[in-house]
């Protein structure tokens, strides 16, 4: 083979790194996999039955008659909607700007050899993760305000569920870095690097990688928890199809436009955690 030959040799195709549910499960064979397609043949049936009895129920009650779905299509209401929606984005963006460095300053807390900011983020997390959201949310709409501290509407909403996933976030960062080989951090260390410097500029890099997908779908709980701005009235995407389900009398048809604007963003965030995880 001639030099030439070797420089432009095309380099072999690299293997498609495994998936998740690759690792931690079994493929089934060939009787399992025919089992599975069984079972979930079977289970389409009744599910079909249902969803067909329910379009019947809507329809004999004049659910999908097309005055229940016209005023979706005029442009005031799509406007009030896409204000709606312009909210839920603005919440989720806001925060999850906040959740997530503060949940992996926690994670970076909660590893700590020093045993007082250990023991500090330690329960941080777990009364956050103990605590549900509504619960807090109430406290903030009606605790804080008893306290002399009043907060907007917006951040009566955004702060408590920064907190929340900020703690849900800390333990994927800390489960992620927990993960990695050890030798990783030793070696840094042994080229002359401290504690905080080889998780900064070594461990916690790979953890964070291989933790995208993972962040995505937290993200996605995020954009889903912003819902409850119905709480503080907050007048994001789902409040708003309410009250105009409520005025026009068109609750069903308002509350399916919302569950699909939901479930497509929803999609493509989820697409988003597919690729990541195929390209990790």
């Amino acid at each position: 083979m001639t030099l030439l030959e070797r420089t432009h040799r095309p380099k072999p195709a690299r293997a498609p790194r495994p998936r998740t549910e690759e690792v931690l499960f079994d493929q089934p064979g060939p009787r399992a996999r025919r089992r599975i397609r069984i079972a979930t043949a079977l289970s389409l049936v009744p599910l079909t039955a249902l969803a067909v009895f329910v379009v019947q129920r809507f329809a004999a009650h004049g659910q999908l008659d097309a005055d229940q779905w016209r005023p979706y299509l005029t442009w005031p209401i799509i406007h009030y909607l896409l204000v709606g929606a312009g909210n839920t984005l603005l919440v989720t963006a806001v925060a999850a700007l906040l959740a997530f460095p503060l949940g992996g300053a926690l994670a970076l807390l909660r590893m700590s050899r020093a045993a007082t900011p250990r023991w500090l983020a330690r329960g941080y997390i777990e009364l956050l993760r103990a605590v549900p959201l509504l619960l807090l949310l109430y406290l903030f709409l009606f605790g804080l305000p008893r306290l002399g501290i009043a907060l907007p509407t917006f951040w009566q909403l955004v702060v408590p569920i920064v907190l929340t996933h900020a703690a849900v976030i800390a333990e994927l960062v800390r489960a992620g870095v927990l993960a990695l080989d050890r030798g990783q951090g030793e070696a840094a260390q042994s080229l002359g690097l401290s504690h905080w410097q080889a998780m900064r500029d070594v461990v916690a890099p790979q953890a964070l990688r291989r933790l995208t997908p993972a962040l995505v779908s937290q993200l996605v709980r995020l954009l889903k928890d912003s819902t409850l701005g119905y709480v503080v009235s907050f007048l994001e995407l789902l409040h708003r199809v309410r009250v105009l389900g409520e005025y026009n009398h068109t609750v069903l048809s308002a509350y399916l436009v919302a569950a699909a604007a939901f479930v497509l963003v929803n999609a493509a965030l989820s697409k988003i955690a597919d690729r990541l995880e195929q390209q990790r």
